[in-house]
């Protein structure tokens, strides 16, 4: 599972990036898409850390980043379905990953939590 989703969160970095290649490089749309690129790339690169993790304490504290993250995501994404006329196919495909990533990282947190409890 851990491998599976390293991957799935490179995967959505990466797909975040290609979508923001679309979009011309203008005042209008580069602030937006650079924090897409920072914020999505970040959802993977807090999950690989929260993978080592020194103890409960420390995971649960990057899992939260990551799920931070990931909300940011879907916000960028969200304004960007607004603010264009296109790609909008492909930027509901990217807000349904967030969603589901955002779900498996709330529901470790929760386990973890209960775990401890």
């Amino acid at each position: 599972m851990k491998e599976a989703l390293k991957k799935r969160t490179r995967k959505f970095a990466s797909d975040n990036w290609h979508l923001c290649t679309k979009f011309p490089v203008s005042r209008k749309f580069n602030a937006y898409c650079n924090q897409l690129i920072r914020c999505s790339s970040s959802v993977g690169a807090n999950y690989r850390a929260a993978c080592r993790a020194k103890s409960d304490a420390d995971f649960i504290h990057k899992l939260k980043i990551v799920e931070e993250e990931a909300d940011e995501s879907m916000f960028f994404l969200e304004l960007l379905l607004e603010v264009s006329d296109k790609e909008h196919v492909e930027i509901k495909r990217l807000w349904s990953e967030a969603n589901e990533l955002l779900s498996i990282i709330v529901a470790s947190i929760k386990k973890m939590r209960n775990r401890k409890s």
